[in-house]
């Protein structure tokens, strides 16, 4: 007597579930089986909860929208410096630290404007990259790294032998995307994705994620707000993007069969680098004292400014204005900038204004970002 395809279907998905708690034990990276349309478990990035930003109340939802949006954003020009454990319980393989070396080419080979620098001083850096087994992989968002995990913490981590996944380099990419600011995009509000919600909990409740309903929803059902993806199409194919096996997502309907995003960055990737991260001017115009400098900004455009102060003293730097910005004073130390302080005035009613004591014959670099300009009239800068 010949068996049903129901009970057929049924075995398989024992046989499969057994070859993925196999491959777990052994630490073998999941494959998707093409041929049955099945695909067994794989392991995905679990962000960090973080609670979102209070704004005050009466501030406009499209000023919230933008606010959100460009929040966790890094200022243009900035060098993230990452550090790779290589001791104690996060330390990392050689092999698995040349997957991530490769990730940061990827990103660099954008032609953004963020600069990536290896060091070997923990204390030195904003990004530190683990490889502890066993915990997911997983990255703060942003600039969240500087606010959450201590000094002495991780703000990355790779749970998985990253030589034998089979999503290659694009494991680490997508992390590196995380530290850039980027949120995950099968989260955007505009995907219009209505999913199989108990289909979603039972699978990533399975091995090897073992997710409690909590950890699923943040990570999959959990609808960003319009701001954090300032209005972006849905971009199916974006290296933000998770792979979905058959029968989680209801619609689109073309989806029903499972998602799988193409390799590597997507051209929407790249253009929202681009578009926080545009390649830097060769030189910056001079903020001079008691001049004002006009900022003929749109939201998430950023102005920079040379200084070099004509006497050593303690400066007022101040925007001018109704406008949410962001302002942030380097040092050049011998063309490698170094923070010195900043000020950021979104969702308030005051202006960012840095007093800082500024010395002769040492170079400084200004660097403004625009959220919102919740007026018809001018925002400008002035030192005095």
């Amino acid at each position: 007597m010949f068996e049903t395809q129901a009970s057929i279907a049924e075995q398989l998905k024992k046989l499969l579930l057994r070859v993925s708690r196999l491959e777990d034990a052994l630490d073998v990276p999941p494959v998707e089986e093409a041929d049955t349309g099945t695909a067994i478990a794989r392991q995905f990035c679990n962000l960090p909860k973080v609670a979102e930003r209070p704004l005050a109340d009466d501030i406009s939802p499209h000023r919230a929208r933008l606010i959100r949006y460009i929040d966790k954003k890094w200022m243009n020009g900035t060098k993230l410096r990452y550090y790779f454990f290589t001791s104690g319980p996060y330390a990392g393989a050689h092999d698995q630290i040349a997957v991530v070396r490769e990730a940061f080419r990827v990103w660099e080979n954008v032609g953004i404007g963020l600069i990536f620098e290896e060091i070997d001083d923990i204390n030195e850096a904003e990004v530190r990259i683990g490889f502890e087994r066993g915990v997911g992989s997983w990255s703060y968002v942003g600039r969240d790294v500087l606010e959450f995990p201590g000094q002495s913490e991780r703000t990355m981590n790779f749970g998985w032998d990253l030589t034998r996944d089979p999503r290659g380099v694009d494991t680490p990419v997508h992390e590196i995307g995380h530290t850039l600011g980027f949120p995950h995009e099968h989260q955007n509000p505009f995907a219009g994705i209505r999913w199989n919600e108990e289909a979603v909990y039972e699978y990533f409740g399975g091995s090897p994620n073992n997710w409690n309903r909590q950890t699923t929803f943040h990570n999959i059902l959990r609808k960003l707000s319009e701001g954090e993806v300032g209005g972006s199409a849905w971009d199916p194919n974006s290296i933000m993007h998770y792979s979905f096996p058959s029968g989680l997502i209801l619609e689109p309907e073309k989806y029903q069969r499972g998602i799988s995003p193409a390799a590597g960055l997507s051209p929407q990737d790249i253009e929202q680098a681009k578009l926080f991260y545009p390649p830097l001017e060769d030189t910056y115009p001079e903020l001079k004292a008691f001049h004002s400098e006009a900022l003929s900004l749109a939201p998430a455009e950023q102005k920079n400014f040379t200084i070099r102060p004509a006497a050593t003293r303690t400066y007022t730097i101040q925007t001018f204005g109704d406008a949410d910005t962001v302002m942030v004073l380097f040092e050049d130390q011998n063309g490698d900038l170094k923070y010195v302080t900043g000020d950021d005035d979104s969702g308030s009613s005051t202006n960012a204004r840095l007093r800082v004591r500024l010395y002769k014959n040492r170079e400084y670099v200004l660097r403004i970002r625009l959220y919102f300009n919740y007026s018809a009239g001018n925002t400008a800068v002035m030192m005095w």
